[in-house]
């Protein structure tokens, strides 16, 4: 199915995180990227942004990525990054703007995005928006808890 209208447009330009998605190698990769480069930018405004924000980008991500696998007809396609970009924002949440630990974040999102632990697996089997979102998800919760757990690790072994 072609995009042939404007909705459709729209569908593909936000799934995809205006095109970021097309990018010829790692779509996925440049995804989490830009998630952490919008997690900068939302945090500096507060809280209450930042997490208006995470759940905006979480719902336009239910609302495209259904649509693009129907519009491409194809399971969970590359070009769908809004999946990789929630999953960092969630992974990022309640952590400090530092970027040692945003790198850290993102590394380990990536790894978990890979290797999709239960129950990120047996989600991404799901149809349409709910297997596209779920895994990413997941992973940005798990890397959140790690990143939690380790920075609390590390605190308690400097005082």
């Amino acid at each position: 199915m072609k995009f042939n209208n404007l909705g459709n447009f729209l569908v593909k330009t936000i799934a995809s995180v205006f095109f970021i998605g097309y990018l010829p190698l790692i779509p996925g990769t440049f995804g989490s990227i830009a998630g952490a480069g919008l997690f900068y930018l939302l945090w500096g405004s507060g809280r209450l942004v930042y997490f208006l924000g995470v759940l905006c980008i979480i719902v336009l991500g239910f609302l495209t990525s259904g649509r693009m696998e129907k519009l491409l007809n194809k399971k969970d396609p590359s070009c769908v990054v809004i999946d990789e970009v929630a999953g960092m924002l969630i992974a990022l949440s309640f952590l400090p703007a530092d970027l040692k630990i945003v790198v850290l974040a993102f590394v380990i999102f990536r790894i978990l995005d890979t290797f999709k632990p239960y129950p990120a697996g047996r989600l991404q089997d799901l149809h349409g928006s709910a297997g596209v979102m779920a895994d990413d998800l997941i992973a940005g919760v798990y890397t959140n808890i790690l990143l939690q757990v380790i920075l609390k690790l590390v605190s308690f072994k400097t005082v």
